[in-house]
């Protein structure tokens, strides 16, 4: 198979690295990034376990290929927490115990970060909406949206 050799920006950095054609960008960051905080889930784009930020959107890494994201921004899990402070959605979603198994957890907050960087006031419907696509087994929904709106009026 023919390897592509492409420039990605991710987390602010550019990466050259060689992808075959239809490698995923979730395949991309985990297997040859290494950057496994993004996780793999149902690997069809239903479950939200691999959102990422492309252009600052959330998106669900499994499904775009990487040799199609050369002149995208790519934003991921590591990236959010700043000289040793968390990101204060990943403050919120802590003290609100806003996760169980935790799996989910980077896909949420990835999610969430998008949602108040387009939104930053949202209402309980809108952080629902914007969270719909992505499942937490756990059920652990209602922390999930008081975490996000106590991140959005700035209590962290």
């Amino acid at each position: 198979m023919e390897l592509l050799r492409i420039t990605l920006r991710v987390n602010g950095t550019p990466r050259e690295i060689d992808v075959a054609p239809s490698q995923t960008l979730l395949s991309v960051l985990r297997d040859t990034l290494d950057l496994i905080g993004t996780k793999y889930g149902c690997g069809e784009g239903q479950c939200g376990a691999c959102t990422v930020l492309i252009d600052g959107q959330p998106v669900k890494s499994c499904q775009p290929r990487a040799s199609l994201l050369q002149a995208k921004s790519i934003t991921t899990i590591e990236s959010l927490e700043q000289n040793g402070r968390l990101h204060p959605i990943q403050e919120a979603f802590l003290k609100h115990d806003a996760m169980q198994c935790g799996y989910c957890t980077p896909g949420m907050i990835m999610a969430a970060v998008g949602l108040l960087a387009a939104t930053p006031r949202p209402s309980d419907e809108a952080i629902v909406k914007a969270m719909e696509k992505n499942v937490c087994r756990c059920g652990t929904y209602p922390r999930i949206v008081a975490a996000i709106k106590e991140a959005a009026h700035g209590r962290v």
